[in-house]
């Protein structure tokens, strides 16, 4: 946009957008597109601070303000840098201008709008010193104005903490401290504004919105809330039992950000606030009860919160003093008595509590304390199996993706979680005792649930229990057919559970097996039935040999059976488990009886001619065929010694010009190429270094297909063939020129504008690939011109955002240097050292100012990976390292656009001393962490 537009056009096209009525286009239609699209350039010109301010002062209509209003925020949080540093004052007088002419009648979205755009600007213009005290004194006398003013300090504490406008820690420190500084005046104007709205529902609730907002900052000090009586205002509220539900939700979140306050700030220098919380939460225990009874389940759902709240900040204490001051034990009982809802969305609200407490009780090991916590976690398990029942109602199988199946799964997992506290043997002979009280006549949905929660401690138990177990498998394998289809289902997948058990007891796998494969000819039960005869070949091996021909028999009649394709993938992968133990003269037929199965159909498909694929039909779908051979290889795992002919070799060579065809058809394929690409990967990996025969032709193949299909899944094949083969000289040169020819292309694609963003497949595959060369045969590697442009496009590549990428190519950093000084003692050494440093001097400034940056840019779970490199760059050169890091750091601003200090000359020298003085690798990445905040 090169010039300012006229404010009746921006008018017409906001009509066209939000009206489209009358005589403007309708909604959807070519030319409402055409507005908004128009519009969306507007905001992001330079000429939309002053639209903007113009609309809003029009006061037109409701879109046009709300347009406008959200216009000013994205402005000021996203493109601040476009104003001097001379306009800011009026661009505050204006906002503050706009905001005091809110009143009543001003909607809650225009509202949040403008105080975000002031709370905003707050937070990035340094020069507005004061600015919260002076706010509270100058409107907070006013009623017209405590509808702006409470918004407005609603909202700061937020976007002080967002990390969207990057203001970094010592802006935010400021700011936090100002808050602190202006807490009682907020304390007394909250308190004034809830005793002049005794019944002003709304008023109360932003009074409550904006304590939990200050509360969460932790910009309140203890002893300001414990003069005030404002603290009991929200217990109160969700005392009450007429409380409406948006102000009993607003007190919820009040109480809550108080509790994590307490814990986050230290509770013990936070004592009586503590205190004071702990002695209204325990009140609540009534107001729950008659919520359950009036069966308001949102309010329970907030009790619920609360509880949990508390037993999170208090976890602690209970842990190191049980029964004793803030460990006091009720806690547990208040989450217990929420698990005993009916409903199982309010238990769910405690999972992460209990989570937690596991991890920190596995983690103490100590069995005075796991005693004591033992009878709680009993409690859990039965009120969990009781939560985890079906209707009775219910006809036939659930579906997988409803919220009840994935609570169901989250408890199986918690089970799991807190099993070393109950013991394994024990649940499993506790709820076994369940299933023994249930009558004749009893509803399947009781017993069903039982078998969920013995099959999530099932692998656990103790080889020797005999008083349970055989029970159990004997009464779910003489189940009759017209068993509910839920019921055994769970029976089929507790066999599964139990297959390392029966391991040791081998006379219960033929009526396991008997059951299982009655389960196989119905196709809802398959999948279930069919996991859990893989997972008895896993675990029962030995057993299982005899097995392979009854399974063969079952895979030659798969399509003819009603099977699910996961069922008939782990049928496939239970007969290749059971073949790699057969004797090693038997395996090459067992082994082609179960490729030929796939790969004559595939061998038809690729020989259709041009048929277009249907994901749905196996006659013209080569992906099926390809995952079948893929986990037929992956799975068929002999012991073969060293010399000796590996059984699988001359089966895999014949199916290759298959594959080769199937590569060669399917080339644009993204899809059908990477399947191809993991049958190939399988194959390799199945016959080890025996596969020589295969290298030549595939590497030309991927070769040839890359340059004119770049999938990254030939980059990954190829990383997989250098890991094979590198150690292998006369292969060497051939695995070399692959990585040469598709660099080349690779490249190419990375160059273009966002490259890198586009294609983090690529990157990541691609520095895969060059990790395995480097540590296969480094010197060829090394001498290669392809290292250096590898190097260079590691350095750029360090900014990526996309973790797998960013992780492959701080690993190739990491190892490249490392290298240098990596095994002295070889003969190789003194070559590679000396390749890495002459390629360091050349590239290691830049490298190190590509880290700083990234380390500034990146989201914290990746700044560690950057740091890395650093640190091994110390390792081989400490004085280079640290002159580079000094150079890197001064590239950096120092100052925001608003004015604020980002990072004093102190800061960033007491950076450079850490990182150069540091030890270990963890100093470092914490001092690149400390620098990232600075920034954030």
């Amino acid at each position: 946009m090169n010039s300012m537009p006229a404010i009746e056009t921006v008018l017409g096209a906001i009509d066209a957008v939000f009206k489209a009525s009358g005589t403007h286009a309708p909604s959807g239609s070519r030319g409402t597109e055409k507005a908004a699209e128009w519009l969306d350039v507007m905001q992001k010109s330079v000429y939309a601070w002053q639209i903007s301010d113009q609309l809003i002062q029009m006061n037109r209509d409701e879109e046009t303000c709300y347009f406008a209003a959200q216009t000013m925020r994205t402005k000021i949080q996203f493109a601040f840098h476009e104003l001097p540093l001379e306009s800011h004052q009026s661009l505050r007088d204006s906002l503050l201008k706009h905001c005091t002419k809110i009143n009543l009648e001003t909607k809650n979205t225009i509202v949040t709008q403008l105080c975000l755009a002031l709370a905003d600007l707050f937070v990035q213009m340094a020069s507005w010193k004061g600015g919260l005290s002076s706010l509270i004194q100058e409107f907070g006398n006013s009623i017209n104005h405590w509808t702006f003013l409470v918004e407005f300090l609603s909202v700061l504490p937020e976007e002080i903490n967002s990390r969207h406008i990057r203001i970094g820690d010592n802006r935010r420190n400021e700011l936090l401290d100002e808050m602190t500084q202006a807490s009682p005046l907020l304390v007394q104007l909250l308190a004034k504004i809830t005793e002049s709205a005794v019944n002003d529902v709304k008023t109360k609730e932003r009074v409550m919105h904006c304590l939990g907002s200050w509360l969460g900052a932790f910009a309140i000090p203890e002893e300001y809330m414990i003069q005030s009586k404002l603290l009991h205002l929200p217990f109160a509220i969700m005392t009450s039992v007429d409380t409406p539900i948006g102000l009993h939700s607003a007190a919820t979140e009040c109480i809550c950000s108080a509790l994590i306050a307490v814990e986050e700030e230290d509770l013990l220098k936070n004592s009586n606030l503590a205190r004071l919380l702990f002695e209204g939460v325990v009140q609540l225990q009534d107001p729950y009860h008659m919520s359950v009874a009036m069966q308001d389940l949102e309010k329970s759902t907030n009790y619920c919160r609360v509880f949990t709240e508390m037993a999170e900040s208090f976890l602690e204490p209970m842990i190191t003093t049980p029964n004793q001051g803030f460990g006091d034990l009720r806690t547990l009982e208040l989450l217990l008595m929420c698990i005993g809802h009916h409903h199982y969305e309010v238990a769910d609200i405690t999972f992460n509590f209990w989570n937690r407490l596991s991890e920190v009780l596995y983690e103490e090991n100590n069995a005075e304390i796991i005693n004591v916590f033992r009878p709680y976690i009993q409690r859990l398990i039965i009120a969990l199996c009781r939560l985890c029942q079906y209707e009775s109602t219910m006809e036939g199988l659930p579906e997988d993706s409803n919220d009840f199946e994935e609570f169901r799964r989250q408890s199986v997992d918690l089970v799991k979680d807190v099993e070393f506290v109950a013991g394994a043997t024990a649940i499993v002979v506790q709820m076994f005792e369940t299933l023994k009280g249930l009558g004749a006549n009893s509803s399947w949905e009781v017993a069903e649930a039982t078998l969920l929660i013995i099959g999530a401690v099932a692998k656990y138990v103790d080889r020797e229990e005999m008083s349970a177990v055989p029970q159990v498998l004997q009464a779910i394998t003489s189940q009759p057919p017209e068993t509910h289809l839920t019921m055994l289902r769970s029976s089929m997948r507790l066999i599964g559970e139990f297959s390392k058990w029966i391991n040791f007891h081998p006379e219960f796998l033929e009526p396991c097996l008997v059951f299982l494969m009655r389960g196989l000819h119905h196709l809802q039960l398959s999948t279930s039935a069919a996991d859990s005869i893989q997972k008895l070949c896993c675990q029962c091996a030995e057993h299982m040999r005899s097995q392979f021909n009854g399974l063969f028999e079952v895979i030659r009649s798969i399509d003819s059976l009603n099977i699910s394709l996961r069922a008939c993938l782990n049928l496939l992968k239970a007969s290749a488990m059971i073949l790699s133990h057969q004797p090693l003269q038997i395996i090459p037929e067992g082994f082609k009886q179960l490729c030929v199965l796939q790969v004559e159909p595939l061998n038809k498909i690729v020989n259709l001619g041009d048929i277009k694929v249907n994901r749905d039909d196996k006659l013209t779908d080569p992906i099926v065929w390809l995952d079948r051979l893929s986990v037929i290889f992956s799975h068929t795992t002999p012991e073969v010694a060293e010399g000796q002919v590996h059984p699988c070799r001359d089966v895999i060579v014949q199916v290759w010009p298959v594959l080769s065809n199937c590569f060669q058809k399917y080339s644009g394929d993204s899809g059908i190429i990477e399947r191809c690409c993991r049958c190939v990967r399988y194959a390799v990996r199945c016959l080890g270094r025996t596969s020589c025969d295969l290298l030549n032709p595939v590497l030309s193949q991927i070769v040839a297909l890359y340059q004119d299909h770049p999938h990254s899944c030939f980059l990954y094949l190829g990383s997989v063939l250098v890991d094979e083969y590198g150690y292998e000289s006369a292969c060497v040169p051939l695995l070399l020129n692959m990585l040469q020819a598709l660099s080349v292309p690779a490249f190419k694609m990375l160059e273009e504008s966002n490259g890198l963003q586009n294609h983090p497949d690529t990157v990541d595959d691609l520095f895969r690939l060059t990790l395995r060369c480097l540590q296969k045969m480094p010197i060829a590697f090394l001498q290669n011109p392809v290292a250096k442009n590898i190097l260079l496009c590691g350095i750029a590549s360090l900014s990526i955002h996309h973790r797998d990428a960013n992780e492959s190519v701080t690993k190739y950093l990491m190892e490249f240097i490392k290298f240098a000084n990596d095994k002295p003692e070889s003969q190789e050494f003194s070559t590679r050292h000396s390749l890495i440093l002459d390629m360091l001097k050349d590239y290691g400034q830049a490298l190190v100012q590509a880290v700083v940056k990234a380390s500034i840019d990146l989201p914290n779970s990746l700044i560690d990976n950057s740091a890395e490199v650093v640190y091994e760059l110390s390792l081989v050169d400490k004085g280079w390292m640290s002159q580079w890091l000094q150079v890197g750091l001064q590239s950096l601003h120092t100052q925001s656009p608003g004015g604020a200090i980002i990072a004093t000359p102190q800061q960033l020298e007491e950076f450079h001393t850490a990182v150069t003085n540091a030890a270990k690798s963890k100093a470092v990445c914490h001092a690149f962490r400390d620098l990232a905040k600075l920034y954030s």
